[in-house]
């Protein structure tokens, strides 16, 4: 569990929480909830075509890229199954300050709160097309029972948890796609960018979200 968590605002008026041990963000400064639709939203889930779309986020956190799948699937007439895998969940009193539910369309507070107080490790029905299972682990000992069509890459930066970036636990992830599966980070650096197309993806720089001039797609090809 982190300690002294500070809480910020970020420009598009949403929070971000800073940890002083690592000396990071778990959102952009930029703006959180812009970043997660950018890298996440726009780059990843409204770009796969597939309408029952099977999901992978490594990174929970503070659970943004879950509560804007879910509203973003609901948009677009979509079924989902979205499997989280997280070492070190928040703790209640952080997640209930988050102002998340506020300034989200379509976001109940209760909805917010569901998705945090559900059971670890067991698939629940958030809603009758969205299924949330919260895996409480490392993804270095993850063994899911199928593959995903989509993956949110959300570790912390390169240098802050660099063990998170090594070849092996991203080929480990390339494994578990299907093919035409699609994977989006934040991150482009050279360095991560050849890691992912050692795995084997096709990967290609696209536009950053704000405070970012480039990010990655990569692409299981069939």
């Amino acid at each position: 569990m982190y300690k002294d968590i500070q809480f910020i605002l970020t420009k598009d008026g949403s929070h971000t929480l800073y940890i002083p041990e690592l000396d990071e963000y778990y959102h952009s400064i930029h703006g959180a909830i812009n970043e997660s639709v950018h890298v996440f939203l726009k780059a990843g889930f409204s770009h796969h075509p597939l309408l029952n779309i099977r999901v992978l986020e490594i990174g929970f956190g503070t659970g943004l890229n879950t509560i804007l799948t879910m509203t973003r699937s609901a948009e677009e007439n979509r079924t989902v199954t979205y499997h989280t895998v997280e070492l070190n969940p928040l703790p209640v009193d952080i997640i209930n300050r988050l102002n998340y539910p506020q300034l989200l369309k379509g976001t109940s507070k209760e909805i917010f709160v569901k998705i945090h107080d559900i059971p670890w490790n067991t698939e629940q029905e958030i809603t009758s097309s969205f299924k949330l299972k919260k895996i409480l682990t490392d993804i270095q000992d993850y063994k899911p029972a199928g593959r995903y069509d989509l993956v949110y890459f959300d570790a912390f930066a390169p240098d802050k948890q660099p063990e998170m970036w090594k070849q092996d636990i991203l080929l480990k992830i390339y494994n578990m796609m299907d093919e035409g599966g699609i994977l989006t980070t934040y991150s482009s650096k050279g360095g991560i960018k050849r890691k992912f197309e050692n795995c084997g993806f096709h990967v290609e720089k696209i536009p950053g979200p704000p405070g970012k001039r480039e990010m990655l797609r990569c692409l299981k090809k069939i």
